[in-house]
C-alpha cells in the first residue's frame, strides 16, 4: 500500500490541474457567452446569477484523470480498476456535457431528455458493473455487519441502480454556491481514508481516486464558492456522481454511499416526495421547494448557511460510515 505522503501528491497534483483550468476557463466561457440558464421557477434570488460561466465541471474531471493518470508513477499501477474510475466518470460526465452543450447552444435550460439520459446512464452501468463482476467477483462488503456478502447475478441491476441513482442525485444537489463540490469533497475524503486505512490490505485504487476527487473539487472550490464565479454544470455533477460511486464499487464499499453520501440521497428523495405529492394532492406541497436545499432558503437561511450545515452534516455522516468499517 502506498504511504499517505505518496497519495497526497494524487490530491495535490488533481487540486492544481483543476484550479489552473478552472481560472482559464472563466473568462474563456464568458467570452464565449458560455453561461448558466435559471428556471424561472426557481428562487427569485437566483436569477442575478443568470450567465455566470457553467461547464467548470471540466476541470474537475481533467483534475481527476490526471491524478489518477500520474498514481502510475506514485503510488502504484495503472490497473483496470483506476481505468475503470475514469472511464464511468468520462461516460456519466459525457451525458452531461451534451445536456450542458445543448442548453447554452438553444439559449434555454433544456438538454437531453430524461429518457435519453437514463438510457445512457443504465448503458454505462452496465459496463462498469460486468466489468467488476469478471474481474473482481460479485461480493459487496455490507457496513456494521462488517462481512462481505455475495450478490450473484443481482450484482449488476444493484450496481446499475447505485450509478444511476448516484449521478442524479449529485446532479440535484448541484443548486447552491459551493454546495455539490463541498459535499462532494468530504465525502471523496471518506472514502480515500478507508481505502488506506480501514480496508483489510488497503485498496490503492479507491485511495487514489478518493484523493483525486478531493483535490479536484477543492480547486474547483476556489471559485465555486460564493458567490460562484464559474458552476460546474451537469458536465461536473454527472461526472462527479459517476467518479463517486465507481470508487466506492472498486472497493467493494458500495453500500457506504448511502451512508456518507446521505445528503445526496436526502436531495434526491426531497424532489420525489414533493413531485409524488403534489401529483395526489392535485398541486399542494410538502417543501416550499425541492431539491431539499431550496427549502431552507427559501424559509430564510442564507445560501452559505445552508452549504455549511449540509457540509457539516455530510463530515458527520462521514465519520459515521468510517466507524461502520473500522
Amino acid at each position: 500500500m502506498a504511504s499517505t505522503t505518496e497519495l497526497s501528491f494524487v490530491a495535490l497534483i488533481a487540486f492544481a490541474v483543476s484550479m489552473f483550468l478552472t481560472n482559464r476557463m472563466i473568462p474563456f466561457m464568458k467570452k464565449k457567452q458560455f453561461g448558466q440558464f435559471i428556471r424561472e421557477d426557481g428562487p427569485q434570488a437566483h436569477l442575478s446569477k443568470a450567465g455566470t460561466p457553467t461547464m467548470g465541471g471540466i476541470a474537475i474531471v481533467a483534475g481527476i484523470t490526471l491524478a489518477i493518470l500520474c498514481s502510475g508513477f506514485i503510488s502504484g499501477p495503472i490497473g483496470g480498476d483506476k481505468l475503470a474510475v475514469i472511464l464511468t466518470m468520462l461516460a456519466f460526465g459525457a451525458i452531461g456535457f451534451i445536456d450542458d452543450y445543448n442548453k447554452i447552444a438553444k439559449k434555454q435550460n433544456e438538454g437531453l431528455t430524461p429518457k435519453q439520459k437514463l438510457a445512457f446512464q443504465i448503458a454505462f452501468g452496465v459496463a462498469l458493473a460486468v466489468y467488476m463482476m469478471l474481474t473482481e467477483g460479485t461480493e459487496v462488503f455490507i457496513p456494521f455487519a462488517k462481512t462481505y456478502v455475495n450478490f450473484g447475478w443481482f450484482y449488476i441491476p444493484f450496481i446499475v441502480f447505485v450509478e444511476v441513482a448516484m449521478a442524479n442525485a449529485v446532479n440535484l444537489t448541484d443548486g447552491l454556491d459551493g454546495l455539490a463540490s463541498s459535499t462532494s469533497g468530504v465525502v471523496s475524503v471518506c472514502f480515500a481514508l478507508i481505502g488506506m486505512f480501514f480496508i483489510e490490505g488497503g485498496n490503492e485504487p479507491m485511495a487514489v481516486a478518493g484523493q483525486a476527487i478531493f483535490g479536484a473539487v477543492l480547486g474547483f472550490l476556489m471559485y465555486n464558492h460564493y458567490p460562484a464565479r464559474i458552476f460546474m454544470g451537469d458536465t461536473g455533477s454527472m461526472a462527479l456522481g459517476g467518479a463517486l460511486s465507481a470508487t466506492a464499487i472498486i472497493g467493494k464499499m458500495v453500500w457506504l454511499l448511502p451512508i456518507a453520501g446521505l445528503i445526496f440521497v436526502i436531495e434526491a428523495l426531497s424532489v420525489i416526495i414533493q413531485v409524488t405529492y403534489f401529483k395526489k394532492t392535485g398541486g399542494k406541497r410538502i417543501f416550499r421547494m425541492a431539491p431539499i436545499h431550496h427549502h431552507f432558503e427559501l424559509g430564510g437561511w442564507k445560501e452559505t448557511k445552508v452549504v455549511t450545515i449540509f457540509a457539516l452534516f455530510t463530515l458527520l455522516c462521514c465519520i459515521i460510515a468510517t466507524v461502520s468499517v473500522a
